[in-house]
């Protein structure tokens, strides 16, 4: 991947100046926190060092951690406020389901998480991971931008945290052995391996798979070896980093879920901050977010370039599936299978597609 590695070599070379502007953007005139009053400097104002932790199952070899976690770290640093970041990829801290508490007592700061281990929190939330909620990225980030504030607000009044913005990591596809899937039909009887959480399972009903394998992630290598499951749905970056291609064959890229990573900051870590830092951390989160998307597709067409060049495998291009069937589907499905707020959310996606 060594268009997209040289990509985040020249984002991190930008990365002065970008938290330069930010720094005079947050510092900018008229009231606000470096103002004084009888008692002393204004609550908030001073920026005192603070070390933070960012914590993602995404290992060092994922796009969304080197054009992702590193970028934030890096210029957040950078930007000369007191800003400390510590990095723990690779689930160091936990599976996704345990580390959520770690956020919401503050001792995790920054986490990125996914929509379906969420949901065992505060349910609604995991309607955003439901197959083909989205038609694609684009209506994803303009869900994000345009609608997602009710959802968003209920989701913090439940937790304490807040969801800040959500980095793309590759649209979930199937990857198998010797299978090519281009209908629901074909996925019938199929051991398929899907995470084993509501959502995820929910998602292998409506797209037909109907013998799902819910092994641990760090047993699915095995799995695909020993036949136990014959194929996985992951995005191509990550099923390159996981080295399944190793053992699979054939990738149909049906794009199923848009994969997205929710960058997760609670009450108790923005009381660690001053208004300053609260705005730059944001700001820094968002600003990240398309350089991220661009690493991303970039790193995942450099992969599949190379699948197609290989004459051992195959690979099942999108036009080449009926997508149309997918998605009516799924749709059929989760219109009964979400009830009450949840309904109202997937509802609310689904029409905002247009």
């Amino acid at each position: 991947m060594s268009t997209a590695r040289s990509r985040r070599r020249g984002l991190v070379a930008a990365s002065v100046l970008a938290t330069a502007t930010l720094v005079a953007a947050c510092s900018g005139g008229g009231a606000g926190p470096e103002e004084t009053s009888d008692e002393g400097d204004a609550a908030g104002s001073e920026n005192n060092p603070v070390t933070l932790s960012v914590a993602t199952s995404q290992n060092e070899q994922t796009p969304n951690y080197y054009c992702g976690v590193e970028l934030l770290k890096e210029r957040l640093e950078t930007a000369d406020v007191g800003f400390t970041i510590e990095l723990y990829p690779s689930s160091q801290l936990g599976p996704d389901a345990d580390r959520f508490p770690q956020v919401q007592a503050g001792d995790i700061d920054i986490d990125l998480q996914g929509a379906s281990a969420l949901s065992s929190t505060f349910e609604p939330i995991g309607v955003v991971d439901a197959s083909y909620a989205f038609n694609d990225v684009e209506h994803a980030f303009q869900w994000i931008d345009e609608s997602s504030e009710g959802l968003f607000t209920n989701f913090h009044e439940a937790t304490g945290v807040t969801i800040v913005d959500g980095w793309f990591f590759g649209s979930r596809t199937f990857s198998t052995a010797d299978i090519e899937i281009t209908s629901p039909d074909d996925l019938a009887g199929v051991p398929i391996r899907f995470p084993n959480s509501p959502q995820f399972l929910a998602n292998a009903e409506a797209l037909g798979v109907t013998n799902p394998v819910s092994v641990a992630v760090e047993e699915l290598y095995t799995a695909l070896q020993q036949g136990i499951a014959v194929g996985q749905e992951n995005p191509i970056v990550a099923t390159q980093s996981s080295s399944y291609f190793e053992v699979l064959n054939t990738a149909s890229l049906n794009n199923h879920q848009v994969g997205i990573h929710w960058i997760l900051v609670s009450d108790a870590t923005y009381e660690k901050l001053s208004e300053e830092q609260a705005a730059m951390l944001d700001e820094t989160i968002r600003e990240i977010r398309p350089e991220n998307r661009t690493c991303v597709e970039e790193a995942t067409e450099e992969i599949l370039d190379e699948l197609r060049s290989d004459p051992a495998f195959t690979v099942v291009e999108t036009e080449d599936i009926d997508i149309d069937a997918f998605i009516s589907q799924s749709e059929e499905f989760f219109e009964s299978y979400f009830t009450g707020e949840s309904l109202e959310a997937y509802q609310a996606i689904r029409e905002s597609a247009g």
